[in-house]
């Protein structure tokens, strides 16, 4: 492995290039995947009144979080209040016709049993009471519509949330279940929305599939695009039934916990999964590795001290680091600066080096 010198270092060879080295790393590895995502609401509705008419009152602003059932406008409500008096006026006639109908059918009936008039007077009459109850009916079902109309004038929100500001001023015309009034959406929990392939799908799945689950209930941890990693582990929970013909992706979504708000739907934020833990995992750093003609290799130092080119099959990166499928048999020194002039057969000054020096690591951002 050539000639060592005091200290940990090598003696520089006289014409020798000058590179930095460290062991290959040879440890258990959990597989990871990163996907780039967008934070999604989990819900949201476009708040519309159910009547028509201008908007005489708003209670809330766009923005603000609000409760479930909370009232967030008022409309216009006059027309409504008309209609009302003039369904029960309807009723309250319809019902002095039935009840006046109602006695002339009961005095019949007794007459009737005098013989002081035919049944067919009697069938007759009891048709006209039936008749005038169906109108009773048909009036009181009037009043309840527009009881409920007028009841609609006040817009609820349908569901805690925050508000969005699209927040509709007073004055508005709001069209009957067209105009959009404001936008609600709940904050928390929130969803992170990521797609991957189907190797990486399998990859992640492993042998831990469970029939009528999609995903096993791995963690996913998420980076936001300032590089800090949100403090709360999320868990997938949704998975698209097939992959898309255009993408060949499957699109999955990640709960977190969003308490304080900090996720808002449409930031951008990088979901890591972890998957089965790969034993005796075989870790080159990713800048050591170099690609020529399709094919990935790195310089590692041979046993005769020089340089020597030795072609790699590559697998998941962690972090800093590749994993190495195949090519290393995890003993080799591997160099990791001084490679822009290094080709095969070279003199090597070699400077060992350890991965904290290089500031490589295991949990090293991809952002």
């Amino acid at each position: 492995m050539g000639i060592f010198g005091g200290g940990g270092g090598r003696q520089r060879a006289m014409g020798a290039v000058q590179v930095k080295a460290m062991n290959v790393l040879v440890q258990d590895t959990p597989l990871t995947l990163e996907y780039a995502g967008s934070v999604k609401g989990k819900d949201e509705v476009k708040v519309q009144a159910r009547v028509s008419g201008n908007v005489t009152d708003k209670y809330i602003k766009g923005g603000q979080y609000v409760s479930a059932g909370q009232a967030l406008y008022k409309i216009d409500d006059r027309n409504y209040r008309a209609a009302l008096l003039q369904a029960q006026a309807n009723l309250a006639q319809a019902q002095a016709t039935y009840n006046n109908a109602l006695i002339d059918l009961q005095r019949n009936e007794q007459l009737l049993a005098a013989a002081a008039v035919s049944e067919q007077v009697v069938t007759t009459q009891r048709a006209q009471v039936a008749a005038y109850q169906a109108n009773v009916d048909a009036m009181a079902a009037l009043v309840q519509q527009a009881q409920q109309n007028l009841d609609d004038t006040v817009v609820y929100a349908p569901m805690s949330g925050k508000l969005a500001v699209d927040d509709v001023a007073v004055g508005t015309y709001a069209a009957a279940g067209n105009t959009t009034l404001v936008t609600i959406g709940s904050s928390n929990p929130i969803f992170v929305q990521f797609s991957i392939s189907e190797g990486e799908y399998l990859k992640y799945v492993g042998a831990s599939v469970v029939p009528g689950q999609a995903l096993p209930s791995k963690s996913v941890r998420i980076t936001l695009s300032d590089g800090s990693e949100y403090p709360a582990e999320g868990s997938i929970v949704e998975v698209d039934r097939a992959m898309q013909d255009n993408s060949g992706s499957l699109i999955v979504k990640a709960q977190f916990d969003n308490p304080d708000g900090v996720l808002v739907p449409g930031m951008f934020a990088r979901a890591k999964l972890t998957g089965d833990t790969l034993k005796g995992a075989i870790l080159v750093p990713e800048r050591a590795v170099q690609q020529l003609l399709g094919k990935s290799f790195v310089m590692i130092v041979g046993e005769d001290g020089k340089s020597k080119a030795q072609n790699v099959e590559l697998g998941s990166k962690i972090g800093s680091y590749c994993i190495v499928e195949k090519g290393l048999a995890g003993k080799e020194q591997v160099i990791v600066e001084g490679l822009t002039s290094l080709t095969e057969g070279m003199d090597l000054a070699i400077t060992e080096v350890k991965p904290e020096d290089m500031g490589f690591s295991l949990t090293a951002s991809n952002l």
